[in-house]
């Protein structure tokens, strides 16, 4: 069901980009957008890795250094099919994991010092097997993606907005003129808001295949359920500096604030995925 549903999304993301771009520019303003959006967007994904792991000060952690953790990885990446990714360890208190790496050769797995500290051993299994899922389900690939989309919709809707300013198709005779200045103006607002609420849905959408993929390559759906609840607590006491742009790529969310509606986050609630979770049964 989430697999569709990302496809759906997915497509109704395409589809609002043909719109907008044949709306304002026909096919030419929907290539031109897509190209500069996909420029704009490779570079981050062919070094995601890079970027965010120096972003929060990870170190590689070598196998004499964390023995335990690397035999975990190994062992669940097996399950899964998956060569061995290189392992992170980020010094920050907060407990949080993330995945990233262009693909399966080229994957990272990251936890966090407070990680390590609060989980068992059942739970940090969970945790990792979560992270190997987004590696499998090739995540960084769709999100990467849906933000190229995205980001040319943006592109559209800043055309659109200069398009307003400056009068684009509107002559001294054309009774329709303000009413396509208004149209150009209402789609300048509403374009980005409806491509960011969509690509947050499909950032939820992976983290339910995610949870659901940790939970059968670890066998252990409670345990991975018990770590979600610890690190849900656990970012609200201890608040992670982290930035609004890589929020997505953490287990939990590090944002996580009153403030945020479950309409605009990234990551689906917590309590409807340990629900899920615990209906699961254990392998």
């Amino acid at each position: 069901m989430n697999t569709l549903k990302t496809t759906l999304l997915l497509g109704l993301l395409t589809g609002l980009l043909m719109f907008i771009g044949g709306l304002i520019g026909g096919q030419n303003g929907i290539y031109i957008a897509f190209i500069f959006a996909a420029v704009m967007n490779f570079g981050s994904y062919w070094f995601s890795d890079k970027i965010v792991l120096r972003m929060y000060h990870a170190r590689e952690a070598t196998q004499s250094e964390a023995p335990e953790l690397h035999a975990m990885v190994r062992e669940l990446a097996l399950r899964a099919q998956l060569p061995m990714p290189r392992v992170y360890i980020i010094p920050d208190d907060t407990p949080n994991a993330f995945a990233t790496g262009r693909n399966e050769h080229h994957a990272v797995v990251a936890v966090t010092e407070g990680t390590l500290r609060i989980l068992t051993k059942d739970e940090l299994e969970g945790v990792l097997g979560h992270e190997l899922t987004h590696i499998k389900n090739k995540d960084i690939l769709i999100g990467s993606i849906a933000a190229t989309i995205a980001g040319a919709i943006v592109m559209l809707a800043n055309m659109a907005q200069w398009a307003a300013i400056f009068g684009v198709g509107r002559s001294d005779d054309d009774e329709g003129g303000g009413s396509n200045i208004v149209s150009l103006i209402v789609m300048a607002v509403l374009a980005p808001i409806a491509a960011s609420l969509i690509q947050m849905a499909i950032s939820r959408s992976r983290e339910y295949l995610a949870d659901e993929g940790g939970a059968r390559i670890s066998g252990k759906p409670l345990s991975l359920a018990g770590a979600l609840e610890k690190l849900s607590v656990a970012s609200r006491s201890i608040p992670m500096e982290a930035s609004p742009s890589t929020a997505h790529m953490f287990i939990v969310n590090p944002l996580t604030g009153k403030s945020f509606a479950n309409l605009f986050s990234t990551h689906p609630p917590t309590e409807e995925r340990i629900a899920r979770l615990r209906s699961m049964r254990p392998n």
